[in-house]
């Protein structure tokens, strides 16, 4: 997030200039749209959590519960939305690589029918590498929360 820093919130992104911005699509897609997004410095998005996403089948039949690998994902993707709008990358066939993550904590079960309120904001900004720090809510209670660090680069090469 490097040049000019703009400061204007966006808001609100549907689902396919979400996909305009991140690789993911179905069944790995877990942002359905941005509410704000001041470019450079933080992201509100939402994930609608259906009861048929296909984790529930086995996680847990008896007690559908989302995975929380899928919750720290929603809030990477997330901050792979806020890094490619504040860049201008969106189209541009670079990618938001999830480097680490650290200290994340899972406080409430995210169950079907959930709005995920996906909060994230820039820590750090170095260039390509950036630190992120996420939260996921319902319904305003924390849900999971964690910090994380991602780096922007071009694809492989095949």
């Amino acid at each position: 997030m490097t040049g000019e820093v703009e400061t204007t919130a966006r808001g609100p992104m549907d689902v396919r200039r979400v996909m305009a911005a991140l690789p993911h699509r179905y069944p790995m897609l877990l942002i359905d749209r941005v509410v704000t997004l001041v470019p450079s410095q933080s992201i509100h998005a939402i994930k609608a959590v259906s009861v048929n996403e296909p984790f529930f089948q086995g996680h847990f039949p008896t007690r559908p519960i989302m995975p929380g690998v899928l919750i720290v994902e929603a809030m990477a993707q997330a901050a792979g939305v806020l890094a490619v709008e504040s860049m201008n990358l969106a189209d541009s066939g670079k990618l938001v690589y999830f480097m680490s993550i650290d200290g994340a904590k899972f406080r409430t079960p995210v169950e079907p029918g959930c709005l995920l309120d996906l909060h994230v904001e820039v820590t750090q900004n170095r260039g390509a590498i950036c630190k992120f720090s996420g939260k996921a809510m319902i319904e305003g209670k924390l849900a999971a929360e964690a910090n994380f660090v991602a780096m922007i680069s071009d694809p492989p090469k095949d």
